[in-house]
């Protein structure tokens, strides 16, 4: 994406300002290999609650390259100053420098389950004490299901958001067929009723609303980019703030929104 059109993107969707303490961690991944994590938090503010967060795509974010986004285009990328905001320490996870990106295949894997695991021992180094949750979107729920599922004896809770409930044509399996019992810690779905990604249709959250808590989103800006794209209902686009004070509130314990319109 163009640096003029991605500037005038961000202005449109009113993100808050970025966290005052960021930095690019650097924890050893398999053989030589670099797993790069942004650390985001307000040090002047308690931590209350820490997420580490898994963005869609490929899963690069590009740390080792490009340095800190400022803010980023990925919906939870870009929203990580609100999160901080709301009293919650972030972890962008980024690829491995031994890798191009994330398929379905690398997310479900063990290595990437070790790669998380070692984030989540840093982060309670760092934060003793203090609760874990893990949050996907779109493409990063298959990372958040999968290796919510491996650890859950380590973490607070899972959420999902523009869950990839459907296979896709390149071969990539989602959460198709993903037994959402093995998460055994709290569950909670977050998805847009307008999102029109062919890969992450609303009703299967919608099904699911059952069993686990869901906040259902509608409305927003006018779409700025494709449907499986950041800047469209699929990121929650003119719905930020809204949608990430409903999850860190049920993080946190408290009363949270289940529609948000």
């Amino acid at each position: 994406m163009r640096p003029i059109l991605l500037a005038a993107l961000l202005a449109l969707a009113g993100i808050g300002r970025l966290a005052a303490s960021e930095e690019i961690v650097r924890l050893p991944s398999q053989g030589d290999a670099i797993l790069p994590y942004l650390l985001s938090y307000e040090p002047a503010r308690e931590v209350k609650v820490a997420a580490i967060l898994f963005n869609g795509g490929d899963g690069k974010v590009g740390l080792l390259t490009r340095g800190i986004p400022a803010p980023g285009a990925n919906f939870l990328v870009r929203t990580r100053g609100l999160f901080v905001d709301n009293g919650v320490a972030t972890a962008v996870i980024d690829v491995p420098s031994d890798v191009g990106g994330m398929p379905d295949g690398f997310r479900i894997g063990r290595r990437h389950v070790e790669d998380v695991a070692s984030v989540l021992n840093d982060l309670n180094t760092r934060f003793p004490g203090v609760r874990v949750f893990f949050v996907g979107t779109s493409r990063g729920t298959v990372s958040a299901a999968y290796a919510g599922a491996a650890l859950s004896p380590r973490l607070a809770g899972v959420v999902l958001t523009s869950s990839v409930f459907n296979a896709s044509r390149g071969g990539g399996q989602g959460l198709a067929g993903f037994d959402f019992r093995s998460i055994r810690v709290p569950l909670l779905l977050v998805h847009h009723v307008e999102d029109t990604c062919q890969v992450t249709p609303y009703h299967p959250a919608q099904a699911l609303s059952q069993t686990y808590p869901l906040v259902s989103v509608k409305g927003g800006k006018e779409p700025k980019s494709g449907p499986c794209d950041p800047y469209s209902p699929h990121g929650y686009f003119g719905k930020e703030a809204e949608t990430v004070r409903a999850i860190t509130d049920w993080m946190l314990g408290l009363p949270h929104a289940a529609s948000i319109e």
